[in-house]
């Protein structure tokens, strides 16, 4: 067995898999933004995003969600091809991202996110964020109902306070979005602060998303309430998926037909999410699971590749090792 081991690698690396059979990776961004504090790690700075973009644009196959649908269903996927896309729908997917990646001539897919559309509050994540680990002074100690369950946490020191926002991340993540909410407004009561969020973390308005839906730029939908999916009802998964694809057709004036499962690892997404897109007529979905797109990937469950703030270098060697080294 050790010399048939050692025969396959020679194999491989006498002919790298990516020599042979074309392969293509959709990356997942959500900000691009310079942001002071981001512990989900979820922005890009604009400076980091132009260079990736450039990267791309230089030494790869830039093309559009829509075009590696259509290039799956006939099986031939091409080389080197890179997607981009973005989950959430935050207004600076706008403002910072939209004229960035004109500027270069790449296309985008942005998942929006229907029911956050011209709601003054953050996302649940952001808001979490801003009354846990930013208020110069809380009270020492929360104590919390979720879900007929009592939790106690410690809020003294910036240590503890980390503790409590991610413990907290954990508990509120599955939640149905009305039982979440409940808990964030009675976290702002605690500590004192508004439920209007911040400006730069606000997600896009109607008008925003008609102005994103136009040249190299396309929407796709990300449910109404960002709801892990498999913990929910059928009914509510098809009121997620449905409602969200009819208000950006709406809003756009255009075919909506992508799709992003929110969180998108595979134990959020159930057998029933995957039918129900299909059902709503959609065309291809993404998941956040991490993989290269080959031809014979299927369209409801791609793979992408998570980005975070790296500079233009460490993003060709990660981007690299996406291509090269994923199986």
């Amino acid at each position: 067995m050790r010399g048939v081991n050692r025969i396959r690698r020679l194999v491989r690396k006498m002919f790298p898999v990516h020599r042979i059979f074309p392969r293509c990776v959709i990356l997942i961004y959500h900000r691009v933004y310079d942001a002071f504090s981001d512990p989900q790690l979820l922005c890009v700075s604009k400076k980091n995003f132009t260079e990736h973009l450039e990267h791309i644009q230089n030494h790869y196959h830039p093309m559009s969600l829509t075009d590696l649908g259509k290039a799956i269903s006939i099986g031939k996927v091409p080389r080197y091809g890179v997607v981009i896309t973005f989950d959430d729908g935050y207004a600076d997917n706008l403002w910072n991202a939209k004229p960035i990646l004109e500027s270069v001539g790449i296309p985008a897919t942005f998942f929006v996110t229907s029911g956050k559309l011209g709601d003054e509050r953050e996302f649940w994540w952001d808001d979490l964020e801003r009354l846990i680990l930013l208020p110069s002074r809380l009270p020492d100690r929360l104590a919390l109902e979720i879900s007929g369950n009592y939790y106690t946490f410690q809020t003294m020191t910036s240590g503890e306070r980390q503790d409590t926002y991610y413990n907290l991340h954990e508990l509120l993540r599955p939640l149905d979005n009305t039982t979440r909410e409940g808990v964030i407004a009675e976290l702002a009561r605690w500590a004192d602060m508004q439920t209007q969020g911040r400006e730069n973390y606000r997600a896009m308005n109607h008008k925003e998303v008609a102005i994103l839906a136009s040249g190299l730029c396309e929407v796709g939908a990300h449910t109404v309430t960002h709801s892990v999916l498999a913990e929910q009802t059928v009914d509510f998964q098809r009121y997620e998926i449905f409602e969200s694809k009819k208000t950006l057709e709406e809003i756009t004036g255009k075919r909506v037909t992508s799709f992003s499962y929110p969180y998108g690892s595979k134990s959020d997404i159930g057998y029933e999410s995957v039918s129900i897109v299909k059902e709503a007529g959609f065309g291809i979905a993404c998941a956040n699971v991490e993989g290269i797109v080959g031809r014979k990937a299927n369209p409801y469950l791609l793979s992408r590749c998570l980005v975070r703030n790296w500079d233009g270098d460490e993003f060709a060697k990660r981007l690299r090792r996406f291509l090269y080294d994923s199986r």
